[in-house]
């Protein structure tokens, strides 16, 4: 019985070695896809920014622009000091509660907290940190947009929140300056935080790529 069990163990270790690189191969792969091929940036528009902290991928937009102001849907009694709203930039990411609240960090990663939220939540929010407009590093890109493209955005960006009167009131966030609101759509292993910045940019009309699961996979097009 104890081989017999051992025997088990051993295939659905296997098992489990070969779907995660199944997976890493397929969002490799999608990521290298591109969408909006012919896409190319403006000389002149409303410059965005991309950033990336290893795990999650976030849009900086300016918090007024072309048209766009997110001060209606944004609170400052959100954060734990109500004067970082007035900053000029909003950096946006969205993703499972669970996962996202709970890990900033890679070392905060719990296996089950992963595997929770790969299968599949309902319970996402919306991370909303504010900052004055940033520069360019090796994990923030910038990206001019038209201004119908950063409307189209926005329109994305603003889709992502949570519409029902019981899920207003956010949380406060990591430090004084972020919180989270409760946001719209299923989390899962093919819907991640990072798929979803992709998809926003996509939306845009921005050249990604076509399923973007991991961070690399939005950077590489930026």
């Amino acid at each position: 019985m104890i081989l017999t069990a051992l025997r088990w163990s051993g295939r659905a270790a296997l098992a489990l070695v070969a779907l995660i690189a199944v997976y890493a191969l397929a969002g490799f792969a999608g990521g290298a896809l591109p969408a909006n091929g012919e896409w190319h940036p403006p000389a002149e528009g409303v410059r965005i920014y991309v950033e990336d902290n290893g795990i999650h991928t976030g849009l900086v937009l300016p918090v007024a622009a072309a048209g766009v102001d997110f001060r209606d849907l944004l609170r400052s009694d959100a954060l734990a000091d109500p004067r970082y709203a007035g900053l000029d930039h909003v950096v946006f990411g969205w993703g499972d509660r669970g996962f996202y609240v709970l890990t900033p960090r890679w070392s905060d990663v719990r296996p089950g907290t992963v595997l929770r939220a790969a299968i599949g939540s309902a319970d996402t929010v919306v991370h909303v940190e504010h900052v004055p407009e940033p520069g360019v590093d090796a994990h923030r890109r910038a990206i001019l947009l038209r201004p119908d493209e950063y409307r189209r955005l926005a329109a994305f960006v603003r889709e992502t929140f949570a519409t029902a009167p019981e899920a207003i009131a956010p949380i406060h966030g990591y430090g004084r300056n972020d919180a989270f609101y409760a946001g719209r759509g299923i989390y899962s292993a093919i819907n991640t935080c990072n798929a979803w910045t992709g998809a926003a940019l996509r939306s845009a009309g921005v050249k990604m790529g076509r399923w973007t699961p991991f961070p690399g996979t939005v950077m590489e097009w930026l």
